[in-house]
C-alpha cells in the first residue's frame, strides 16, 4: 500500500515538473492551466528536463532578464515606440480618407466629395462614394503582403519603407489631375497605409507583458478607430474653406513629421528576427556555421516566404475562431461606415446645421470610443493580473468585457435611427452614436487582444487576417447604405443592421464559453 502511495505520489510530480516545463505558448494554444513562471515573450529560452542534453548551438535569450529582449527594454524607450507607433496608426488609417471626401446619403454629397467630382466632370455618385471605399481596398491587400515579410524580415523595415511610401502616395494624390489617378493612388495609398494596422497589435505583444497588454492595445487601437471621428471634424473646415487638395497637402505634411518620428523612435522587436542577428553574428565571430536561432525551422528560404504569404489566409479561413470574430469586428466596421453615410445629411438636412459645422456631429461616437477604450482596458488588465495569479490565464480571458459590450452596438444603432426618423432633439442621435462608439471600441479591443493571444508568435498574420475582414466589408457595406436607407428610412434601415447585431451578440456569448474547446480541438489545429 506504501508502495502504491509512494508511486503515485512520484507520478504526480513527475506531472507537475512536466507541465512547468511547457513554455507560454504551448500553454496558451494547449489550455494547460499551470501558473506562469514567465511569459513567452521574456522566457530565458527552452526549458529542457533533467534527462535531455540542451543544443549548445541553438540561440536564445541570455536569460529571462536579458536587455536586449524588447520585453525588458526600458520604460522609457518602451514608451518612445508605442507613442509614436499611436501616431503612426492614427495618421495612416482610413481616418484621413473621411477627413477629405464624406459619404453622405443618396440625394447630396459633402463638400469636399462634390468639389472632387465636379473638378474630373463627373456626376457619378457611385464612383464618389468609390473614392472613400477604395482606400479601404488598400487596407484588405496589404496586410497580405505586409505581414508576411515583416514575420521574415522584422518589423523596423516594413514600418520604414510603408511610411515612406504612404508619403509618397499621399502627394501624388495632392496633384492628380484625373479621377481614375486619385483613385489608383488611394488605392496604394491603402496599401502602405495599412502597415500600423497590420502591425501595430505584434508589436504590442512583443514589448508589453500580458497583465498589461490589453491597455496598450487599447491606445494603440483608438488611432483606427478615433481617424474617422477627428477627420470629417477637421475636412469640414478644410474642404469648405481652402479645397479638397489641401487635405492632402495638410496629411502629406503630417506624413513627412510621422517619417522622422518613426526613423528616430523605432526599434526592430520582433523576437525571431533579433535572435537570428544574434545567430548571425555568432556564426561570424566563433567561424561555426551551427548557430542558429531557436525559432529557425531549418526549411528552405523559398518555403519559409511561401508560409509566411498564406499564414494569414489559412487562420482567416481555416481557424473557425479567427473567422468568427473577424466576420463579427467587420461587419462592426462597416456598421461604422454605414452611419457615417446619414450623419452629414441628417445633420443639415434636419437639424439645419452649417455644413462647416456638421463635422461637430461626430463627435458622439469619439465620446463613446474613448469611453470604450478606458473602461474596456482597465476591466481586461485586472482579469489577466487575476486569471495569471491564479493559473488560469487563457486567451479566452480576454473575451470577459465582449459579453457585456456586444449589446451596446444594436441599443446604439436603435436609438441613433429612430432619434434621427422621428427628428428628435439633436443631442439623442449623438447619444446613440455614442453608445455604438463605445460598444464598437470594446468589440474592437477584445478581438484584438484575443486573437493575438491565441496566436501569439504569429501575431502580424492573425492581426493581417483581421485586417483584410474588417477592410472589405467596410468598404463593401457603405456602397448599399444609400439604397437601404432611401428603401426603408433611418428608422428601420438602422433596426434591420441592429437585428444582424443581435445575432451576433449570441455568437459572442457562445464565443466566451466554448471558444477555449473550439480552439485548440484537433481538427483545427494548423501548421503555421
Amino acid at each position: 500500500m506504501a508502495t502504491s502511495d509512494s508511486q503515485s505520489d512520484t507520478t504526480d510530480n513527475l506531472t507537475r515538473l512536466e507541465k512547468a516545463q511547457i513554455p507560454e505558448d504551448l500553454k496558451e494554444e494547449t489550455g494547460v492551466d499551470i501558473v506562469p513562471t514567465s511569459d513567452l515573450e521574456a522566457s530565458a529560452g527552452s526549458r529542457t528536463s533533467d534527462d535531455e542534453v540542451p543544443d549548445p548551438f541553438l540561440v536564445d535569450w541570455d536569460g529571462p532578464k536579458d536587455p536586449n529582449s524588447p520585453m525588458n527594454w526600458s520604460n522609457t524607450k518602451k514608451a518612445r515606440q508605442l507613442i509614436a507607433m499611436g501616431f503612426n496608426s492614427f495618421l495612416s488609417p482610413d481616418a484621413n480618407l473621411e477627413a477629405e471626401i464624406r459619404p453622405l446619403s443618396s440625394s447630396m454629397f459633402a463638400p469636399g466629395e462634390a468639389d472632387v467630382l465636379a473638378e474630373f466632370n463627373s456626376s457619378n455618385t457611385m464612383l464618389g462614394s468609390f473614392v472613400v471605399s477604395i482606400f479601404l481596398l488598400g487596407y484588405s491587400v496589404g496586410p497580405l503582403l505586409i505581414a508576411p515579410l515583416a514575420e521574415i524580415y522584422g518589423r523596423l523595415p516594413a514600418y520604414h519603407i510603408c511610411n515612406s511610401l504612404f508619403l509618397v502616395f499621399m502627394i501624388a494624390c495632392a496633384v492628380s489631375q484625373t479621377l481614375p489617378q486619385l483613385l489608383v493612388f488611394r488605392f496604394l495609398a491603402g496599401v502602405a497605409g495599412s502597415c500600423p494596422v497590420a502591425l501595430g497589435s505584434g508589436t504590442a505583444v512583443d514589448l508589453i507583458r500580458k497583465e498589461k497588454r490589453a491597455g496598450v492595445m487599447a491606445i494603440w487601437a483608438l488611432g483606427p478607430i478615433m481617424g474617422p471621428v477627428v477627420g470629417p471634424l477637421a475636412g469640414s473646415f478644410v474642404c469648405a474653406n481652402i479645397g479638397w487638395r489641401w487635405v492632402f497637402w495638410i496629411l502629406t505634411i503630417a506624413a513627412g513629421v510621422m517619417l522622422v518620428t518613426t526613423f528616430l523612435c523605432y526599434r526592430e522587436t520582433y523576437a525571431p528576427v533579433l535572435l537570428e542577428r544574434k545567430a548571425l553574428a555568432l556564426r561570424k565571430e566563433t567561424g561555426n556555421e551551427q548557430y542558429r536561432s531557436k525559432f529557425d525551422r531549418n526549411l528552405p528560404r523559398k518555403q519559409v516566404f511561401y508560409m509566411a504569404c498564406v499564414r494569414p489566409l489559412k487562420l482567416l479561413f481555416l481557424s473557425p475562431i479567427v473567422l468568427c470574430m473577424t466576420v463579427f469586428g467587420g461587419i462592426s466596421y462597416g456598421y461604422l461606415y454605414l452611419m457615417f453615410t446619414t450623419i452629414t445629411a441628417i445633420f443639415e438636412e434636419v437639424y439645419h446645421w452649417p455644413s462647416e459645422m456638421t463635422g461637430l456631429a461626430y463627435l458622439g461616437f469619439g465620446v463613446g470610443c474613448v469611453s470604450g477604450l478606458i473602461v474596456t482596458g482597465q476591466v481586461a488588465n485586472k482579469v489577466a493580473v487575476k486569471h495569471s495569479a491564479q493559473g488560469r490565464f487563457l486567451p479566452e480571458s480576454r473575451l470577459g468585457p465582449i459579453v457585456v459590450s456586444c449589446w451596446l452596438l444594436p441599443i446604439g444603432l436603435f436609438w441613433y435611427g429612430w432619434s434621427a426618423e422621428k427628428h428628435i432633439h439633436w443631442i439623442m442621435p449623438l447619444i446613440g452614436t455614442a453608445i455604438f462608439g463605445c460598444g464598437l471600441m470594446s468589440l474592437f479591443l477584445c478581438i484584438n487582444t484575443y486573437l493575438v493571444e491565441s496566436y501569439i508568435q504569429f501575431a502580424a498574420s492573425v492581426t493581417a487576417a483581421n485586417a483584410v475582414m474588417r477592410s472589405l466589408l467596410g468598404a463593401f457595406l457603405p456602397l448599399a447604405g444609400p439604397s437601404m436607407y432611401e428603401t426603408l428610412g433611418l428608422g428601420w434601415g438602422n433596426s434591420l443592421l441592429a437585428f444582424i447585431a443581435l445575432a451576433f451578440c449570441f455568437v459572442a456569448v457562445l464565443l466566451k464559453m466554448y471558444g477555449g474547446k473550439i480552439r485548440t480541438h484537433p481538427r483545427f489545429q494548423l501548421d503555421l
